[in-house]
């Protein structure tokens, strides 16, 4: 028995330890430099509600997205076409996620299906009219591809995000897709909502297009735009006024590059008037793919379009080698520095729209915190002396490990980083209280052997063993239903789940076994003859 003693003491002074080695960042700051390498670098994460923030479910239009690719792809099926001799009347993208296709001659079809074969694997037949002389085809993705693309979208999407919000500065930023199509984001500590707002919902497509400068822009903005161009329009400061007005464009439907092919973003003060622009520099495909288009179309007007802005129109003068460029427009600093976060991080692959919105000041997370802490001081200290008093010297010694259950607790918190929320205080409160509730049935069971005429040792032993398989199902049953709530629960119910899960797990070994061992310690070390309880 004493070496068991000895043995168990050892566990729980290294669980102690453990605890107070992973509590030392959230209680000791700074951490002197010499000591600083030996301890974790995090301390516990506060919620949004516990240090203020900001809170946003983001709907991703995944549809907009394959409507995005289904363009693009009729565009290149349009080149294809064409390199491949394969004569069609039009081609163009109807309603929804679906190429029209009229082909003028009988054997079109085939040369169609040998095209998607070796080059279009995603696009599939949905339908296929003959009519004299020829076929009207209609294409789509096929659907199971479909639904890896949609999912696709949504990861790229939470991945997008979480790098510019990295790049913007956010300490501890959750970033948790849900559902299909919605993405939960979590800014603690964000001094600037409207301004991350901005970041967080700009798709960011840079294209590189060329001005359509045979098309007539008056006819255009008349509605008859010429097949293959777009209207696009851009803005301007005018004369005297300084008020921006709209500028409209005709350009080529292609996109010639894309910002996908970018390497960095950065703000430059280039303007002889001292206005930011942004430098883009192109990976080394970029750069190559720039340098022949550029080389190919000298006196064209190439457009800078970001996200279906055109922010400048410059006549390319001559090839452009070394991969590089400029965006120039009438930008702040901050929109400046903004714009090339969001291109470094890149483009989102689809709009995103904010569901919900919520924001809590730092003064309401700090009486939250002053709030939670005295309603946990306060529910203890009434637990205390209800055990005192009740069970005298016993009582005494389950509070002593209340103590150490709430310090391990913690630790566990932080050694895991979870996130600590109003209701996880709650939940540490209702934990408190399950501790307290295991000692209760066990000295009940204790003084049930007392009054049998039991010796201490006897009854503590009876104690103990009698009453921990009610104690086993009643905080089973607990931690199942706790694990439920942080499985399907959202927001602040996962914080009240994830701090009762722990502190069931952490009350069942500072009630039973702590506990137990302060009574063994007393029973053979000191052989005391009688309990307080």
């Amino acid at each position: 028995m004493i070496k068991s003693l000895k043995l168990r003491i050892g566990i729980t002074a290294v669980v102690c330890l453990v605890a107070l080695y992973f509590l030392i960042p959230t209680f000791v700051t700074p951490i002197p430099s010499p000591w600083n390498n030996y301890f974790p670098k995090d301390k516990i994460h506060l919620g949004l509600d516990l240090q203020g923030g900001m809170h946003l479910i983001l709907e991703v239009d995944a549809d907009r997205a394959m409507e995005y690719m289904i363009e693009r792809m009729s565009v290149d099926l349009k080149e294809s076409l064409m390199e491949n001799k394969v004569r069609f009347r039009k081609i163009q993208k109807t309603k929804g996620d679906i190429i029209s296709l009229e082909l003028t001659e009988a054997a079109g079809k085939a040369a169609l299906e040998k095209i998607l074969n070796d080059q279009y694997y995603d696009l599939e037949i949905a339908t296929s009219t003959a009519y004299e002389g020829g076929y009207a085809v209609n294409l789509k993705i096929k659907e199971k591809r479909a639904a890896e693309l949609k999912k696709l979208t949504i990861e790229h999407s939470v991945e997008t995000i979480r790098n510019r919000i990295d790049q913007f500065g956010v300490a501890e930023p959750e970033i948790i897709p849900e559902g299909d199509n919605r993405i939960m984001v979590q800014l603690p500590g964000i001094k600037d909502p409207e301004r991350a707002k901005n970041i967080i919902g700009k798709t960011a497509l840079l294209e590189f297009k060329l001005v359509d400068d045979e098309g007539s822009l008056d006819e255009a903005l008349r509605g008859n735009v010429p097949e293959g161009s777009i209207v696009a329009y851009g803005t301007r400061e005018g004369g005297t006024t300084g008020q921006r007005a709209q500028v409209p464009y005709l350009l080529k439907n292609k996109t010639l590059l894309t910002g996908a092919s970018l390497e960095t973003a950065k703000v430059q003060i280039a303007d002889r008037y001292g206005e930011p622009n942004v430098s883009i520099k192109f990976n080394s495909q970029g750069a190559a793919d720039f340098e022949r288009i550029t080389g190919e179309n000298i006196r064209k007007r190439l457009a800078i379009v970001l996200d279906g802005i055109v922010h400048s129109a410059p006549v390319i003068q001559e090839r452009i080698s070394g991969g590089q460029a400029q965006i120039t427009g009438t930008f702040t600093m901050e929109e400046a520095r903004d714009l090339a976060i969001v291109l470094r991080a890149g483009a989102l692959p689809a709009p995103v729209n904010i569901l919900e919105e919520r924001t809590v000041g730092p003064s309401l997370g700090t009486d939250s915190i002053r709030q939670g802490i005295m309603a946990t001081i306060i529910g203890s200290i009434l637990v205390i002396l209800f055990m005192v008093i009740y069970y005298r010297f016993s009582g005494l010694v389950a509070d002593s490990v209340l103590i150490l259950n709430i310090i391990v607790l913690l630790g566990v918190l932080a050694a895991f980083k979870a996130t600590l929320t109003l209701p996880g205080i709650a939940g540490i409160v209702l934990t408190v209280g399950i501790a307290v509730d295991a000692n209760v049935l066990i000295f009940e069971r204790i003084r049930e052997e007392l009054r049998l005429g039991k010796p201490p040792r006897a009854a503590i032993d009876a104690g103990y063993s009698k009453a921990f398989l009610t104690i086993l199902d009643s905080n089973v049953t607990t931690l199942i239903a706790a694990l439920f709530l942080f499985a399907f629960g959202t927001g602040p119910v996962k914080g009240f789940a994830l701090t009762l899960s722990i502190g069931i797990v952490v009350s069942m070994f500072t009630a039973i076994f702590v506990t137990r061992l302060i009574f063994d310690y007393f029973v053979w070390n000191r052989s005391i003859r009688t309990i307080s309880i």
